[in-house]
């Protein structure tokens, strides 16, 4: 398992991990984009254009106030220096502060983020999609998540080009930190295989746009929303999402 340091408590205060993200992606040579502030929390962008025809990878986390780890990871790697000149990388690393000081995965006005990507009725929606309407078309996104009710990791895959899948060498480098999602029926939806949900890929046919059907609407034909099980302490979440990412980054560009 990657060596992650225990997390300190006042590393859950949202200025605080925002400066940190602020300042190791200065030091990574990375532009920031403010786009919004909510309580106080800057909503941050992370971007690097690396010259020449690499993919463009977009990251997200923190959508949800009460899944820690996803913040966490990308700071870890961020700091580790993987997101180098291998691609060009669009990375927003806490799309809920009010929801992240509070522990919910609301944001303080009560309003599940991750359902608003198709009324945008909550400002830090507005703000996040007026930031994406800027931004390139995304080889490869990847949205971390955690789930209070999984034994195990799992993802939801969207590639309607019928793309060369990076599920299964995500799920085979998680195994090596954390067991995989072993259930038939996961959030009421069938398994394709082990730890993999492939849901309905044509957006017109859902309500209450999740990130990444937004995403996969408009911005991309490969998208993962990654899942680790919350009831697994922190450090083993965070591992099990950082060597996800390095798999798919590796797959992505040398597969």
């Amino acid at each position: 398992m990657p060596n992650v340091p225990p997390v300190k408590k006042t590393a859950f205060d949202p200025p605080t991990l925002v400066t940190r993200f602020a300042s190791a992606g200065r030091a990574a040579g990375f532009r920031l984009d403010r786009f919004g502030e909510h309580a106080g929390t800057p909503l941050l962008a992370l971007t690097k254009r690396t010259h020449g025809p690499r993919p463009r990878i977009y990251l997200s986390a923190g959508i949800h106030g009460d899944e820690p780890a996803p913040p966490f990871a990308l700071l870890a790697l961020l700091e580790a220096g993987i997101f180098d000149d291998r691609a060009g990388w669009f990375i927003c690393p806490l799309l809920n502060p009010t929801g992240f000081i509070a522990a919910t995965r609301e944001n303080g006005d009560g309003f599940d983020l991750n359902r608003d990507y198709k009324d945008r009725r909550t400002a830090e929606i507005r703000d996040h999609v007026s930031w994406l309407r800027c931004q390139p078309n995304f080889d490869l996104t990847l949205c971390l998540h955690e789930d209070w009710e999984s034994t195990g990791f799992y993802l939801y895959e969207q590639n309607p080009s019928q793309r060369p899948s990076l599920a299964e060498p995500m799920l085979a480098a998680v195994a090596t930190v954390c067991p995989i999602e072993t259930a038939t029926v996961i959030d009421g939806r069938s398994i394709a295989a082990p730890g993999i949900i492939r849901p309905e890929t044509d957006p017109s046919l859902r309500e209450n746009w999740p990130e990444a059907v937004y995403l996969r609407a408009h911005h991309t034909t490969l998208a993962y929303t990654i899942e680790s099980p919350s009831a697994f302490p922190l450090p083993q979440r965070i591992a099990a999402l950082r060597v996800a990412i390095e798999a798919a980054i590796t797959g992505l560009i040398h597969g």
